[in-house]
């Protein structure tokens, strides 16, 4: 007798089979902990202390290296207050030598003051290339406009032959470092026969 019996039933009967297997098996991973065997709730529970000791030791590390990087921080902090002029006092030795060399000179009583002169001019030139080396510049604005930012007026003269608010004489020069004042010059500024500052001059309206 031909067997009659239907090839999908069979396929549909394994195929069920299989999906009651995995409804099986998300079954027993969707299950509550306190149904799990002891065996298993032992390894998840090691497990959890393995995870938690490693990110524990992860946090001990990173708190560390945090630590040190603070530490070292502060330190070269500190050293760059303490010697951050190190290497500008280095250059000023030099200058400080010929100045001692210059009065030692002086106090010859044959000494000659045409050789002293040079010596100071000398000097002096040393000292003008520590100060370029460092981005030291001078500030000299005699006949320039005066600068409120980078001059301070001492007094003011009336004059009919320069522009009003132009710098006369220099009492005192200035400096900056780097583009940043460091010290404004001192000067002496003209101002037009009319009584009062115009705009802009010291003293005037829009002075600084």
């Amino acid at each position: 007798m031909a067997n009659t019996e239907d090839p999908q039933a069979e396929t549909g009967v394994a195929s069920g089979e299989g999906g009651a297997g995995a409804a099986a098996g998300t079954e027993l991973e969707e299950r509550p902990l306190e149904e799990l065997p002891a065996a298993e709730l032992a390894a998840l529970v090691r497990e959890a202390r393995a995870k938690a000791e490693e990110n524990w030791n992860q946090f001990l590390r990173l708190k560390a290296e945090m630590e040190n990087f603070r530490r070292r921080s502060e330190r070269e902090l500190e050293n760059a207050h303490k010697y951050g002029v190190e290497k500008f006092a280095g250059e000023l030795l030099g200058v400080r030598d010929s100045l001692e060399l210059g009065l030692a000179a002086a106090q010859e009583p044959s000494a000659d003051v045409a050789k002293l002169r040079e010596g100071g001019e000398l000097t002096l030139k040393l000292l003008g290339q520590v100060f370029e080396r460092f981005g030291i510049e001078e500030i000299d604005p005699a006949g320039q406009r005066f600068d409120p930012a980078f001059h301070e007026a001492m007094a003011m003269q009336e004059r009919a032959d320069v522009e009003p608010n132009t710098v006369l004489n220099v009492v005192q020069k200035g400096y900056r470092i780097n583009g940043r004042l460091l010290r404004p010059a001192m000067v002496i500024v003209s101002k037009g026969p009319a009584a009062g500052g115009g705009p802009g001059e010291p003293g005037g309206p829009g002075a600084g």
